[in-house]
């Protein structure tokens, strides 16, 4: 398994880029027009599939989280609970932007999109 490159001029992570004219593997740095010849052609791509419990416990724990807004302006559905943490992800599908609430209550956890 090869390590990460970093950049030499702005000390970011250099991605792989064929050239192909010159048919080689280059380490390119996306900040600046720095780029490196490869000394390996094994390039990894490391993808993480999440199970569907696994991102249910993600959004329950984003109502803890006390870097996120919080509003009282909503009510839970569930519980009745009078806060909700809030953000704006992409939905699965959908290209514009959605406002997904969690509820603040620990023993709710409820999620809910507007």
């Amino acid at each position: 398994m090869s390590a990460m490159k970093f950049c030499r001029e702005c000390n970011n992570i250099l991605y792989p880029r064929e050239d192909r004219e010159q048919k080689i593997l280059l380490f390119a740095c996306r900040n600046c027009d720095h780029q490196e010849v490869a000394d390996n052609n094994c390039v990894y791509r490391n993808v993480i599939a999440h199970e569907v419990g696994e991102q249910t416990q993600i959004l329950q724990d984003v109502a803890a989280d006390p870097t996120l807004p919080r509003t009282k302006a909503v009510k839970c559905a569930v519980c009745g609970h009078p806060e909700a943490v809030f953000f704006q992800a992409t939905s699965r599908g959908e290209e514009g932007m959605t406002l997904f609430f969690v509820c603040c209550n620990p023993s709710c956890g409820y999620r809910w999109r507007d």
